[in-house]
């Protein structure tokens, strides 16, 4: 357990001049406050804060952010408020603490929306103050590190969003020693038997894989300094889910891996670093295509580096880094690495340099400033923080950095968002190709626009930028609710006909806004727009502003009183919903999307869509995140009526015999009928074998994916 002279300790060893006073006042602080609660492992809650704040020490922060990860959880867990902590300790301290404080008072609709606006809320504050995110990744690999004593749901929800969210921000940041950390937890308790399994066999071959490291270095050693050059040599096994990737990536068992191990050759100067390259390339021979000069184009984490795999000693691969000491310990301690002590206080300001190198953080939080949606919101932030880099160049030789996978849309829409819009093609190097073409690296990149070209649903399936997706997601809402406006206008006029009124009449002499309270509307636009939506029906504006007398004469019978939504989709049919209710109601026509074919239990989210009733998506569909905001409606699972619903898994397995019997039989064991079989072989000697059945419910789906990954010759095993 950590002690608070442990902390004191660590902090006076890299910053000898700071005040140790203030935070060991900021710990009684903090120790007062949480007096009595625990941890789900029994421990006194106090703990948690005191890891935090050693995480902190060890990145070499500063002493505000030290106090900060102290109190961290005291005004969300404790009767401590914001204005307390200012006034005992100060605006700084105070301002961190509510960068990481949780959005705990608002009430969302669901979980994911509370996630994606705490997210949001502590990018902004990132923005402002980065210790705001380093303090919440040391509070995220503190909890990941007790993970332990949560209940097995819970350690899978927050496991996935550490490996989605957390790790690829620590990879951005540069602090790769985190980033492997929280992969590693991640990956022991989102797929427990691969990595006991995983872990068993390196424990087993570590014997031998140490003797391997340990002659290599000092042939590495031998060869530099003959050549006079001075280095010191590091080798290690790369990181458990780095492995187990590999181990899915190839179809090959561990034993079959020989790239598994990375040198790490540390040097004067970058002209050395090209030296030693020469030294390793003359004595084992380079694998084709594996060479990274992350030097001359650093990664945008400020990650540099040479990167080559050659054939080394008993013929096996292996990786080769070449790097001078500032070069690793910015890789090793990322934007931490930046920070500058001077005159015994810390220098928090990035340089030019450091800020064009964290443009990227700057870019985020102007693609998501106008994102009103929480889930698309949380969806591009994660698409953005994983994205690999491709490196192409402009006609005029700027090098641009976008994400593996990128088409000349994305680059278009990074130049200006008109040339995106008006984007018809493309040239690279000197050729024209299409617009889905796949940008490499050294592409050089020209965009070629026409007035009459326009943003269309299908640019959505190819763009990589959430940038661009932002964009293009925009333009078309614009252009629909455009649509929406001038039908509901239509439908409004026709229904104001009937009783002898025009809607230029009622909006010119103001009675039009008697009813905007009512229907909950802002204007008069957004009434027309929620009529063309089908969100509000024409009646429903009448019943506001026409008197019922002159109702009465007009229609045979009463008008109806009910949710506009349930009359909308009403009208189309009437018949019962399979195990779904829409705004509390049971009987509306529902459909499920075929994208991603929920199941009871899912997260679910409905959209109504004219002429068929609601449509419903999971949560983290990528076709809902598409889906025009205003168009959703509440949905929810009826845990009265569940009925089969189809699903797909796919599963990569080894190619070889009685592998699909295994897999067949495994269905059969639990009582589930394959619709539909879909086996192919791979050429790495592979099988990737997709299946389609009906199950209950997401449980169900559950157990039979645990059953398919105990099989041997499993590598992997998803959802479609």
């Amino acid at each position: 357990m950590m002690r608070l002279n442990d902390i004191l300790s660590k902090v006076q060893a890299y910053h000898p001049a700071a005040d140790l006073s203030l935070i060991q006042r900021v710990y009684e602080f903090a120790a007062k406050a949480h007096d009595g609660q625990l941890r789900r492992s029994g421990d006194p809650y106090v703990v948690h804060p005191l890891g935090v704040a050693a995480t902190i020490a060890d990145l070499k922060l500063d002493v505000p952010s030290v106090c900060a990860g102290l109190l961290h959880d005291c005004v969300e867990d404790t009767s401590a408020t914001t204005d307390e902590i200012t006034k005992e300790f100060g605006g700084e301290i105070a301002f961190l603490v509510d960068g990481v404080t949780k959005l705990g008072k608002i009430p969302w609709n669901n979980k994911e929306e509370r996630q994606a606006e705490n997210f949001r809320k502590m990018l902004l504050a990132m923005a402002r103050d980065i210790r705001v995110i380093l303090i919440k990744l040391a509070d995220r690999i503190d909890n990941m590190r007790t993970l332990d004593a949560m209940p097995p749901e819970k350690q899978e929800r927050i496991a996935r969003e550490t490996m989605e969210i957390y790790a690829p921000l620590a990879n951005r940041l540069g602090i790769q020693w985190i980033k492997v950390e929280l992969e590693d937890l991640s990956f022991k308790y989102l797929y427990p038997r691969e990595y006991e399994d995983l872990t068993n066999k390196l424990a087993k071959y570590h014997k031998e894989r140490q003797t391997y490291i340990d002659d290599v270095s000092q042939i590495l050693k031998d060869e530099l300094g003959e050549n006079g050059i001075q280095c010191m040599v590091y080798g290690r096994p790369k990181h458990l889910w780095s492995i187990h990737q590999k181990i899915v990536k190839t179809g090959r068992e561990l034993e079959q891996l020989f790239d598994i191990v990375a040198f790490r050759v540390l040097v004067e100067n970058v002209r050395a670093c090209y030296e030693t390259l020469g030294v390793v390339h003359s004595k084992w021979t380079p694998i084709p295509g594996r060479f990274k000069d992350f030097i001359a184009l650093p990664k945008p984490n400020m990650y540099q580096s040479l990167h080559t795999s050659v054939i080394g000693p008993r013929g096996e691969r292996m990786e080769v880094q070449i790097r001078t000491q500032d070069m690793h310990r910015v890789a090793e301690e990322g934007i931490a690495a930046h920070w500058r002590y001077k005159e015994g206080r810390i220098d928090t300001r990035a340089d030019d340099k450091d800020q064009k190198r964290f443009a990227w953080l700057r870019q985020l939080m102007e693609w998501q400033r106008d994102l009103k949606d929480p889930t698309e919101f949380i969806e591009n932030v994660k698409m953005d923080l994983f994205a690999d880099e491709v490196y192409v160049f402009t006609p005029k030789g700027d090098v641009k950095a976008l994400p593996k996978g990128a088409i000349p849309i994305d680059i278009a829409y990074a130049i200006h968002t008109e040339v995106g819009h008006h984007c018809s093609g493309a040239r690279v190097n000197g050729l024209i190709v299409p617009l889905r073409y796949v940008l490499r690296n050294g592409d050089t990149v020209e965009i070629i626009t026409s007035p009459n070209q326009k943003p269309n649903k299908d640019w959505l399936k190819y763009v990589i930028t959430s940038s661009a997706k932002a964009k293009i997601r925009n333009y078309l809402r614009s252009a629909e609710r455009e649509k929406s406006k001038t039908l509901g206008r239509e439908l409004l006029d026709r229904e104001f006909k009937k009783y002898g009124i025009t809607v230029n009449k009622m909006q010119k002499s103001g009675e039009m806004e008697r009813a905007f309270g009512a229907l909950k509307v802002a204007s008069f636009e957004e009434l027309l727009i929620s009529i063309g939506y089908g969100k509000v029906l024409p009646l429903d504006v009448v019943e506001q502003l026409v008197p019922e007398a002159e109702r009465q004469k007009v229609q045979s019978e009463p008008p109806p009183t009910e949710n506009p939504v349930l009359n909308l989709v009403r009208r189309i049919t009437r018949r019962s919903t399979v195990g779904i209710k829409v705004a509390g109601e049971d009987d509306v026509l529902v459909r499920f999307a075929k994208c991603c074919s929920p199941l009871p239990g899912d997260p679910i989210v409905g959209f109504i869509t004219r002429g068929r009733g609601v449509t419903v998506h999971t949560l983290g569909c990528s076709k809902a995140v598409d889906q025009d905001p205003d168009r959703r409606v509440q949905v929810e699972w009826d845990g009265k009526l569940k009925q089969p619903r189809p699903v797909s898994v796919q599963v990569v397995s080894a190619d070889k015999p009685g592998i699909l019997a295994s897999l067949s039989q495994s269905f059969n064991d639990l009582g589930v009928n394959i619709s539909q079989a879909n086996c192919r072989s791979m050429d790495d000697h592979k099988a990737i074998n997709t299946f389609t059945f009906a199950v209950q419910d997401l449980d169900q789906l559950k157990t039979v994916m645990r059953a398919l990954q105990k099989i041997s010759g499993v590598f992997q095993v998803s959802r479609m």
